[in-house]
């Protein structure tokens, strides 16, 4: 998060300021922001929704999300108060296009009092299918001018074509400067120190290609099943909610070449290459590099819980996959030949988030087998969740008499090293919203480059209907056929220990 800040008067509209997101995610976000002394001095958050509230009703239902969600706790009155003075409610009913007069004159009201350097966040924490349907109001009711920003949460379309559809609306209406495809991934402060810690240190670039790098493996694994999103779960599927966006965006920070300088086009530029240098699926690839798995019933954590088919909203006889295993190639000179193995799954053993690098082994071993028993090749371990660290792990010599040898961690750890709290990802991106800094932002051809990629593997699973689902217990981890994929390489899935100091 940025150490010093001095904003332009900012005015923040909430489309579905009653929903989930907002209540969990958003609220809790620009409350800590403000406590934190990251807020303009003059703003205003204005929440829409269908609901008839007042300004208080809006503000005692925020109240109860952040109390619930917030990072910090629940809310000291005098902050929240002072808070809450800026927090304002317009009934908006999007599929009625003449509410949008409504907000125009609550935004103008602000406008007055602020000045002419006013800025305008536009919010769209709804369904993805009204994101086309609010900026044309948005622009109808001239509320797109060149002072606003429009920021749309995942899914960006749900294939090439509807991405390519969302893209020309949105650039229709708006520039791609003002347009802020969020991935809240990319606003984890682990997430971000990856860049940090790869082009800020001069020993890891030599390092950082095929001549050291055995294969790099990016694992998004969660123990929850779908709950109450099995409907939108339905249209979605591993393959669309988390590889097209969330794991393809890992995999780009850590295959990028480095960047010029900071700036958010040339590192979106890298991300790009990454995504057009990889190697396209051909019907072979299909069979033998991807792997798609469904949950059945299980017990997790001594509680017996359902298979995917018997979740609401569910098909019974549904094909949409639960689990994803896949693993690309990088045809550049960097990583030629070297794969990249990603999974991610619910209802799988542990929920974790991690990336890991292994190096090849040593070109010659000097050490005789019976000292080196626990032998294992040096890896570099990025942990997302559930703890916030990176762990490079490195032989050495056991102490006592005899050379014995066993791996050992060299580790730095948020919680260890730092007294902080770290900011919630939305904190983040939502302050780089305000100060206009694209770069954990997706732009346009990111978007559909990554689904250019992807479409074949989405085309053979859709048209193919899975005989083998559902295909693995809840809380395993995952289908037999993802251990093989790797397995046939050499190599194995690599997972933390709980609980690991």
């Amino acid at each position: 998060m940025k150490t010093s800040i001095n904003l332009n008067p900012t005015i923040v509209v909430i489309f579905g300021g009653t929903g989930d997101l907002n209540l969990r995610k958003l609220a809790p976000a620009l409350y800590n922001l403000y406590s934190d002394g990251f807020m303009p001095e003059k703003y205003a958050i204005i929440g829409t929704a269908r609901k008839k509230l007042s300004d208080d009703d809006f503000r005692n239902t925020i109240m109860e999300g952040v109390n619930s969600f917030s990072r910090s706790g629940k809310v000291k009155k005098e902050k929240w108060d002072k808070f809450a003075e800026h927090v304002y409610y317009t009934s908006v009913d999007v599929q009625a296009e003449e509410t949008f007069g409504d907000l125009k004159k609550n935004i103008e009201k602000h406008q007055q009092e602020f000045g002419p350097n006013t800025q305008i966040l536009y919010y769209l924490a709804v369904a993805p299918n009204l994101f086309p349907l609010i900026a044309t109001c948005l622009s109808k009711y001239q509320l797109a001018e060149e002072n606003t920003r429009i920021v749309i949460e995942k899914p960006f379309g749900r294939d090439l074509e509807t991405a390519k559809e969302l893209n020309n609306i949105l650039t229709s209406i708006f520039t791609e400067k003002q347009i802020y495809r969020i991935d809240h991934y990319l606003g984890k402060e682990t997430v971000q120190n990856i860049m940090a810690f790869r082009f800020a240190n001069s020993f890891l670039e030599p390092l950082w290609n095929r001549t050291y790098i055995d294969h790099v493996q990016i694992s998004v694994t969660e123990q929850l099943g779908v709950g109450e999103r099995g409907g939108y779960y339905e249209s979605a599927g591993a393959l669309r909610d988390m590889i097209q966006n969330h794991l393809l965006q890992l995999l780009c920070l850590i295959g990028m070449e480095t960047p010029v300088n900071f700036d958010a086009d040339e590192i979106r530029n890298k991300k790009v290459d990454v995504l057009k240098a990889m190697r396209p699926f051909s019907p072979e690839d299909i069979r033998f590099s991807t792997v798609r798995g469904q949950y059945t019933k299980g017990w997790v954590e001594g509680k017996e819980v359902p298979g995917y088919r018997h979740e609401t909203g569910v098909d019974p006889d549904s094909n949409t996959e639960t689990f994803a295993a896949i693993k690309f190639f990088v045809d550049n000179w960097r990583w030629q030949g070297i794969p990249f193995y990603v999974r991610t799954g619910k209802r799988l053993f542990q929920t974790s988030s991690l990336i890991t690098i292994q190096f090849k082994d040593v070109p010659h071993h000097i050490f005789p087998s019976a000292v080196s028993e626990h032998w294992q090749q040096n890896r570099l371990i990025i942990s997302i969740q559930p703890e916030m660290s990176i762990r490079l792990q490195v032989q050495a010599k056991r102490p006592g008499l005899d050379m014995v040898l066993n791996p050992v961690d060299m580790v730095f750890d948020y919680k260890g090293t730092y007294s902080a709290q770290a900011p919630e990802a939305y904190e983040t991106l939502l302050l780089d919203v305000m100060t206009g800094d694209q770069t954990q932002f997706m732009r346009a051809d990111q978007v559909e480059s990554a689904w250019e990629l992807l479409m074949p593997v989405v085309n053979a699973w859709e048209n193919k209907k899975s005989l083998s689902f559902p295909n693995y217990t809840a809380d395993s981890w995952g289908p037999e056929d993802a251990e093989a994929l790797i397995a046939r390489d050499g190599f194995h899935w690599f997972t933390l220990p709980l609980n690991k100091d």
